[in-house]
């Protein structure tokens, strides 16, 4: 079974998911649970920090394209920051960094939302 966790923690109003280890089909569900029961109370502002995500197979990319647009649809937006250069190379290859606000660090993706309010 692959080694997977994420925390959630909320910073400025925006949810924070620091994922850690694999994130492949075995694992998905887990991602999949979380952004829903974000969504379930109205939390559109998601910051997902991958700082710690040492793969990811298409099935984890499939989350993201799963949930983005009901995210926008609400105001909201899900950046993604602090990837590895092998994991950025698999978002990258599937065209991700033209849908995505894409960040080196959590600090640019929190002001990223904060722009979009002015």
């Amino acid at each position: 079974m692959s080694q997977f966790k994420i925390d959630l923690r909320e910073k400025n109003d925006i949810n924070v998911l620091d994922l850690k280890g694999y994130l492949d089909a075995h694992t998905a569900p887990e991602l999949e649970k979380v952004l829903q029961n974000l969504m379930d109370v109205n939390k559109f502002n998601i910051i997902v920090n991958c700082k710690d995500l040492s793969y990811i197979s298409s099935a984890g990319l499939g989350v993201f394209m799963a949930y983005i647009e009901d995210v926008r649809k609400h105001k909201g937006d899900i950046k993604l920051t602090n990837m590895s250069a092998k994991v950025y190379n698999v978002f990258d290859l599937l065209g991700f960094p033209l849908l995505y606000d894409i960040t080196k660090d959590e600090t640019e993706a929190i002001k990223n939302f904060s722009s979009l309010k002015s």
